[in-house]
């Protein structure tokens, strides 16, 4: 609320050098409390889809630089093509991005995953052996619908063998490092070049949070620093926050972060993760105890994915889960949505929000139980007449 009532352009230091502080402080918070490369640069954007574009156009233009051309000046036309190498289960944003800087959401190189969307590795060394030229690899730090982390250090061999660029998309599951409990689910991801991250989630900070985090400095410079006559130039040591954002124009969005990390801390912020995906441990095991509900995959994190009446492919049982859902959404108790998930329709759940309880998880499985209830007795009785 003091950000908007503030009304501040944090485009450049000498407009604002508050915000210009506060980013520059909380960016070294962040780096810390995920444990990675402590001279990476850090954008501070709207959420995880500006920032996976943020990171994808850093390596864009560093992989055809050292193929000898210069995106930022030249663009794409007569430029050596690029691989995108990708799971087959990675998050539509991470598409959306590489539509918006032409390299096409349909032109990469899908690699087989296993039934929980990880990246299978012996799928991936097939895929990498027939890549040539410059390349990028996009993984998953927790899958949208599993939580399921892509097997990093089992593709990493693959990569640095051919100098290519690894990106994780890490909206909310690379949050997992900054806890003792968790940290081992992503070990290895700070081996990567750029990750993307969500505050306005596991953070807990208001929308319009997320962070692109690049290791190669001027990667990340060159590709998003705006310069004008009228814009005046950062002192040395000082930071602009637009050079490492597509906005010139922006709100102060480094305020609400730095006080996020202020109020909970780094032992507050590791509770609040192990306390979720403890939460989501029971929220699954409540669900999957009541005949006819089938929790779909390893709860590992915080997410977890449900089916009504049968867990096989079935046209009954999509429509038993999606009328559940609606149920479910109408009573109001919880908030639960719906996703395909390998040809079949389940009931997606993210324990996330820093206030749940054991009593609100309770309640939920009450409210989501009774809501299946009323609709299996409902077609049973569809089905009697």
């Amino acid at each position: 609320m003091a950000t908007s009532a503030w009304g501040q352009n944090a485009g450049n230091h000498e407009a604002s050098p508050a915000a210009a502080a506060a980013e520059t402080v909380a960016s070294k918070w962040l780096l810390d409390l995920l444990d990675l490369p402590r001279a990476a640069t850090v954008g501070f954007v709207t959420g995880a889809t500006v920032a996976n574009f943020v990171c994808l156009a850093a390596a864009r233009g560093a992989v055809l630089r050292r193929a000898g051309w210069d995106v930022e000046a030249n663009g794409l036309f007569g430029a050596p093509p690029i691989q995108v190498l990708i799971g087959d289960d990675a998050h539509t944003s991470v598409f959306s991005a590489l539509q918006f800087l032409g390299l096409g959401h349909d032109r990469v190189v899908r690699v087989a995953t296993d039934t929980q969307g990880r990246i299978l590795p012996a799928a991936f060394a097939h895929a990498m052996a027939g890549a040539n030229g410059p390349a990028i690899v996009i993984i998953q730090a927790g899958q949208l619908n599993t939580g399921a982390f892509d097997p990093i250090e089992a593709i990493l061999p693959e990569v640095r063998a051919r100098s290519t660029w690894v990106h994780v998309d890490g909206a909310f599951g690379l949050w997992a490092r900054a806890c003792a409990a968790t940290a081992h689910l992503a070990s290895g991801y700070e081996l990567a070049d750029s990750w993307a991250v969500d505050g306005h989630k596991w953070l807990q900070t208001p929308y319009d949070c997320g962070y692109a985090i690049v290791r190669d400095a001027e990667a990340h410079l060159r590709a998003m620093t705006i310069a004008a006559s009228y814009l005046p130039p950062a002192a040395e040591g000082d930071r602009d926050p637009t050079h490492f954002v597509p906005e010139l124009s922006r709100r102060a969005r480094g305020f609400a972060t730095w006080a996020m990390i202020r109020h909970l801390g780094r032992a507050g912020i590791a509770a609040m993760v192990q306390e979720h995906c403890r939460l989501a441990v029971r929220f699954a095991e409540q669900l999957a105890s009541e005949p006819g509900v089938h929790v779909l995959n390893d709860v590992v994190l915080n997410q977890v994915i449900v089916r009504f009446g049968t867990p096989e492919a079935d046209e009954t049982a999509d429509h038993l889960t999606r009328e559940t859902i609606l149920r479910i959404q109408a009573d109001g108790t919880c908030f639960a949505g719906g996703a395909r998930w390998r040809d079949r329709w389940v009931m997606r759940l993210s324990v996330i929000s820093a206030p749940t309880t054991e009593a609100d998880i309770d309640r939920s499985c009450d409210a989501i139980c009774k809501a299946w209830r009323s609709v299996g007795r409902s077609n049973l009785a569809a089905d009697a007449h």
